[in-house]
């Protein structure tokens, strides 16, 4: 091992017996900004710890960015449908579970939605409407039917030319996990990371408040406005909101949740905050619970998932599921 590696992790060990300090930092990637605020007895130290974790953000964007054309993820896009593709095990693994989170929302969660966001114009954009024509031409290249995963060899393809894979509904809360693993692993005891702020782990709890990190859910029609407060200890927050990503064509607001059924963006629902064990699971299941409603999400809430559901109606629109 490294010196200045040991180093680290041996400070990183010791008790917590000195006043401790906080520190914050960012980094950009996936076109998101990931923010990490942490507790500890030594700021250098800290800093060094959160640098050496950002390196594992560095490294998902390599595997699963759409912004970077040399990823693991464009090159299945470039040339899966040509011939099979080898992954390494951790995308195999990513795909996977992709591919049974598909099949558990009857399909509203997709990860070949990508032909739909371009075509809606929410790929590197803020939105377009676009016509029938287009969105049946890209309907017909979405599906998880098109992936086809070989276990033995490590491979994938895709059956038909145009299929891509977006990570924009799973990359985050992947991202957010294995920052959460990596700050873990130097023995830090309180720590806050988000994406975007739609996706966030908690580590243990601030000094100052033994609940746990406290962290706000928007309100969906005034998002400067505080609707719900939630306290995190160990445990994940991600919401999927209509106000995120939108336009508006004549009155009607079109949003960048869509559902890969009816090439339509979801209509219906405002917001849906999901509290949840792993952040990979509160991002994914927050689009298929805002697409499916609030009784398909009733029914289909684990028990250890706690979700807040904001739907457009007049009268109480928000409440957290029972």
């Amino acid at each position: 091992m490294k010196a200045w590696l040991f180093l680290v992790l041996l400070l990183a060990s010791l008790p917590l017996s000195a006043k401790l300090v906080r520190v914050e930092k960012s980094y950009q990637a996936m076109g998101t900004t990931y923010t990490i605020a942490a507790y500890g007895e030594n700021a250098s130290n800290l800093e060094a710890i959160l640098d050496m974790a950002f390196e594992e953000v560095r490294r998902v964007d390599e595997l699963l960015s759409n912004y970077n054309p040399s990823s693991a993820l464009s090159q299945l896009n470039r040339y899966a449908a040509t011939e099979p593709q080898t992954v390494s095990p951790e995308v195999f693994t990513l795909l996977e579970n992709c591919l049974r989170y598909s099949r558990q929302s009857d399909g509203t969660f997709d990860i070949t939605v990508g032909p739909l966001m371009k075509v809606w114009g929410f790929y590197k954009g803020t939105g377009k409407l676009p016509t029938k024509r287009e969105i049946k031409e890209a309907l017909d290249k979405v599906g998880a039917e098109n992936i086809v995963l070989d276990p033995d060899r490590r491979k994938v393809s895709f059956r038909k030319a145009g299929v891509e894979l977006d990570a924009g509904g799973v990359g985050k809360g992947y991202a957010v996990d294995r920052l959460a693993e990596q700050i873990k692993a130097f023995n830090v005891k309180a720590a806050l990371i988000s994406a975007s702020t739609s996706s966030i782990y908690a580590i243990g709890a601030p000094p100052s408040e033994p609940r746990g990190w406290q962290v706000s859910i928007k309100d969906p029609k005034n998002t400067s406005r505080t609707i719900e407060t939630v306290y995190l200890r160990d445990q994940s927050m991600s919401t999927s909101g209509n106000y995120e990503k939108f336009f508006q064509v004549d009155g009607v607001t079109y949003s960048h949740i869509m559902d890969p059924r009816t090439g339509m963006p979801a209509r219906g629902t405002l917001s849906v905050s999901i509290v949840a064990p792993s952040t990979l699971d509160s991002e994914v299941w927050a689009k298929p619970y805002f697409i499916q409603g609030k009784q398909w999400a009733q029914t289909h809430k684990p028990r250890d998932f706690r979700v807040y559901f904001c739907e457009d109606k007049a009268e109480n629109p928000c409440a957290w599921l029972p």
